[in-house]
């Protein structure tokens, strides 16, 4: 086994049929993951086998979960759900696709990372309530799991917020900041202070695919 203590290994869900219709799902139920994010998600699995992981936490919506199922039998752990890795609620704009959200409202994704008033506006949980939780889950497995390396199963936008965070990424560079499906970002936890090691890291068969 490899000893990489102490990491923070952030995994996006696999593919799920919202992202290949190119719907906002955000928080909606009835998104499961495609035949090939099944495939995905045992393929990183097999890629975090060798790098010890002690914990596995992951989002409650479904498409998380089922990533987070396949990838704990992969590895042999059972995995916890916590709702501070879940998706950002989209408000008004759950479920719509993303054609029909930019015709009619602009560039809700840029708005979001800039906190445009429309976005509270409408329902969508702001990015700083989004880099609050999941900073908030990080010292919170600090505490607990010192020493450990811990993988949490969720969503771009969570993703980003620690990115922005680690970072301090500007709202234009995180809107540009595409975060694979089933790929992970890597995080180092030394001495309280984080650092980014890998970012979109996944199987290298599908560098070529993506």
């Amino acid at each position: 086994m490899v000893s990489l203590l102490p990491f923070f290994l952030f995994l996006r869900h696999a593919q799920a049929t919202n992202n290949v219709h190119r719907i906002l799902a955000g928080r909606s139920t009835g998104y499961p993951l495609t035949d090939l994010g099944a495939q995905q998600a045992e393929k990183i699995g097999d890629f975090l086998k060798p790098l010890s992981i002690s914990r596995i936490y992951s989002s409650p919506i479904e498409r998380a979960e089922q990533t987070a199922k396949i990838v704990s039998t992969k590895i042999g752990l059972d995995y916890n759900v916590d709702e501070r890795l879940t998706e950002i609620d989209m408000g008004v704009f759950s479920g719509m696709f993303y054609d029909e959200m930019f015709a009619k409202h602009g560039n809700i994704f840029l708005k979001f990372y800039q906190e445009n008033p429309i976005v509270e506006k409408n329902g969508i949980e702001p990015f700083a309530t989004v880099k609050k939780r999941v900073l908030d889950m990080i010292n919170h497995c600090s505490r607990k799991h010192n020493g450990e390396n811990i993988l949490f199963v969720t969503h771009m936008d969570p993703i980003k917020s620690i990115l922005s965070t680690v970072l301090q990424l500007k709202s234009e560079s995180l809107y540009e900041l595409i975060i694979r499906n089933a790929s992970l970002t890597i995080l180092k936890n030394e001495q309280s202070n984080l650092s980014v090691v890998a970012i979109n890291s996944m199987c290298s068969e599908r560098y070529s695919q993506e």
